[in-house]
């Protein structure tokens, strides 16, 4: 490290392990109260930075990107997902970007699995039954929900987390079909079984899985018109980005028992999601916590700061947006 430690802004209150780790490196403007930034707020604050650790709660767009100062050279994102960020305003302005692969994986795949068996099981009336008093007794024909056996599970973007869905959801007897830019080689499709057009496995789908990014070409990717295409009762379950749906036709198809349930980790427009979605029985609905487990936070904190370290010793970084 340079004898004049960088400054960084860190736009959000992070685990104590990796601000701990920031102190001991670098000079950082942290946010301790975990307060909303305005666009000004944060340009102001990046006035006196060399460098910006943000969430996906922060959106860089163009205009505020031509606005940083000269000194910002890098921004790293704690997240997967970059699209809250200008790329290629920042590859205008020689701002590298950097990102958190990998290290999210298995806890977004496991709140996955935790929405598909919530809507699944209509977990989410039998819950609010039980905490409102309202469970008497037991009763053959109440909460009941479709069983994954033999049921195929079809899932769109089958990438590090799409893969680790598919090999959590074997286990529950769900045969897996997926699409994807393009087709995986045999060692990494275990099996799995291939769609070139999305169009072309809906029909197929008792459960579809949305694994893919929120680029601006996959907006309201799951319409009425592809949702129609699925089987009567199929489920569907979004752990990916809320604007891969559209709200509107989802809670239509909910409402008409085309789909049997829905589970949400995610939502358009979050934390403002669509009120409708609250009073659906057959929705399980969670506030985006896919990698929400602390030694996750922590690995996500840690790749942004292996990401500074690199960039500030004048060495290649380790995952490169831009």
């Amino acid at each position: 490290m340079p004898e004049k430690r960088p400054v960084v802004l860190v736009t959000r209150k992070l685990p104590e392990a990796v601000e701990e780790r920031l102190r001991r490196d670098y000079e950082p403007i942290l946010n301790p109260q975990d307060v909303a930034y305005s666009e000004d707020r944060l340009l102001e604050l990046a006035g006196h930075a060399d460098a910006i650790l943000t969430c996906g709660t922060e959106k860089w767009t163009a205009a505020m990107i031509e606005k940083l100062p000269g000194r910002v050279r890098i921004i790293a994102t704690f997240s997967v997902g970059y699209d809250h960020i200008d790329v290629e305003a920042c590859r205008r302005r020689g701002i590298i970007v950097t990102n958190t692969p990998d290290v999210l994986t298995e806890a977004t795949a496991d709140v996955a699995l935790l929405c598909l068996l919530g809507a699944a099981r209509l977990a989410w009336p039998a819950q609010r039954d039980l905490r409102a008093g309202l469970w008497k007794r037991w009763s053959p024909t109440t909460y009941l929900g479709r069983s994954l056996e033999n049921r195929v599970l079809g899932i769109v973007g089958m990438g590090r987390i799409g893969r680790a869905v598919a090999r959590r959801a074997r286990s529950f007897g769900l045969t897996i079909c997926y699409h994807n830019r393009r087709r995986l080689p045999p060692e990494l499709e275990q099996g799995a079984t291939y769609h070139e057009t999305l169009e072309g496995m809906l029909p197929h789908c008792h459960v579809l899985s949305l694994n893919c990014p929120g680029s601006p070409e996959n907006y309201h990717l799951i319409n009425a018109e592809r949702i129609a295409l699925l089987p009567e009762g199929a489920i569907l379950v979004n752990t990916a980005r809320g604007t891969l749906v559209d709200d509107a036709a989802l809670i239509a198809a909910l409402r008409s028992g085309h789909l049997f349930a829905a589970g949400l980790d995610v939502f358009e427009g979050e934390p403002d999601i669509d009120p409708v979605y609250r009073e659906l029985d057959n929705v399980y609905i969670l506030p985006h916590i896919g990698s929400a487990t602390l030694e996750t936070r922590n690995a996500m904190g840690f790749c942004c700061l292996d990401n500074l370290d690199a960039f500030f010793r004048g060495e290649p970084v380790p995952n490169p947006v831009t």
